[in-house]
């Protein structure tokens, strides 16, 4: 019996993955830019058990019992098998010892909204992946193994920024994720999640992307021309950490990516009124302070993210907060990093004139940093599953 538990994080893409030129294989039609957030804040925890008396292979996601009948997951999950098999066959492992052949039982949960635009299949898909990997004893390169899954979640298998490289063969074989640096090259950076809402989305990103590919002229504009030198130019700005550069390139970024998705037919929304609202903040505590201090970026959801460094934090939160008040005065609001008491923000000094929105628009605020790769999780209690396979803690399922 073998029983692993491990932790992934989740990644905001910078320059955006939008688009892909093998559905099967998941190959983008562009390379993309991420930063791995913290798992401090915001991970995905998958507990693997495997063992020769398991008569199936069974999966639990955020409590509930699912289908393996997922071609994705069944894709990941094959191709380990298959890379296990070889190394048993080859130090002649005999049958009941060969644990490629072993079935497995998983259990998996985010402690984020999931499917609400936060990247929690790529976190999720990570975490599958690394785990499995463990369990089975496989050493290989295994960001192409959990591209398989979900696309972005290659760039979840590397800590501080990372490159996905598109690749040109057509088994996507040189498609693969590599660091650009790690989370350790910028300490300073910091990121704000802002929650807008933690519904499921309308347009899920694997339709959405494909009907882009199918109607948008400006798609195939941003693949040819944009993405490529804007892809190389963030890769220096961040490894010279010069923000304000950085920060104009991400948001340019995502604009045009939301702008892709309006430019397909039917258009694919994702932002709402809020996230444009947050989007003028960004801009107007810019133009406020006379220089790029706060950029934010938009993924396939209403959530934003912002980028900005440690010693403006706590006037950002404080001018967020007074722009976007919480429905009530509740500690809740404001969580991840502690504020430096310190650095408090003189209100009646600092505070511009912005537009104050009615409350309760944003759920809440998280606050991270750049994170590292995914991890075993050594403390026994963590698991999901018990010494039998089961989840630990059960919701509406049939644990027989």
């Amino acid at each position: 019996m073998v029983l692993i538990t491990c932790k992934a994080p989740v990644n905001i893409a910078v320059i955006k993955y939008w688009g892909k030129r093998d559905e099967r294989l998941i190959l983008p039609l562009n390379d993309s830019v991420s930063a791995t957030l913290s798992t401090d804040q915001m991970c995905a925890m998958t507990t693997i058990y495997s063992s020769a008396d398991l008569i199936k292979d069974r999966i639990w996601l955020n409590g509930r019992e699912e289908s393996f009948e997922n071609p994705r997951l069944l894709a990941c999950l094959n191709e380990i098998r298959k890379k296990a098999a070889e190394k048993a066959k080859k130090n002649g492992v005999v049958d009941g010892e060969d644990k490629s052949k072993w079935k497995i039982h998983v259990c998996s949960e985010n402690n984020f909204p999931t499917a609400a635009g936060l990247a929690s299949s790529a976190a999720g898909y990570a975490c599958f992946v690394y785990c499995l990997a463990k369990v089975l004893d496989v050493n290989c390169e295994i960001s192409s193994l959990a591209r398989l899954g979900s696309g972005s979640a290659c760039r979840s298998i590397f800590g501080g920024f990372v490159r996905w490289h598109r690749g040109v063969k057509e088994d996507g074989s040189d498609s693969l994720a590599e660091q650009i640096v790690p989370a350790s090259h910028w300490p300073t950076l910091r990121i704000l999640i802002l929650v807008v809402s933690d519904h499921k989305k309308k347009v899920a990103s694997t339709s959405g992307m494909k009907r882009s590919v199918e109607t948008s002229e400006l798609l195939k504009y941003r693949v040819s021309t944009v993405v490529p030198l804007r892809t190389e130019k963030i890769i220096k700005a961040i490894q010279k950490k010069d923000f304000n550069e950085f920060a104009e390139i991400t948001m340019k970024d995502s604009n045009q990516f939301h702008s892709v998705c309006l430019d397909t037919y039917p258009p694919a929304v994702y932002m709402n009124d809020v996230s444009y609202s947050i989007v003028d903040f960004v801009h107007s505590y810019n133009k406020f302070k006379g220089n790029t201090l706060l950029a934010y970026t938009f993924d396939a959801g209403p959530n934003a993210c912002l980028f900005l460094e440690e010693e403006n934090l706590t006037e950002v939160i404080e001018h967020i907060k007074q722009t976007f008040p919480p429905a009530k005065d509740e500690e809740n609001f404001i969580r991840g990093f502690s504020l430096s008491k310190k650095k408090a923000v003189d209100k009646d000094a600092t505070l511009p004139t912005f537009s104050v929105h009615e409350r309760g628009l944003l759920k809440y605020i998280m606050i991270t940093k750049l994170g590292e790769a995914p991890t075993v999780v050594s403390e026994p209690t963590l698991h999901l599953l018990d010494e039998n396979g089961l989840p630990k803690n059960n919701i509406n399922q049939n644990n027989n």
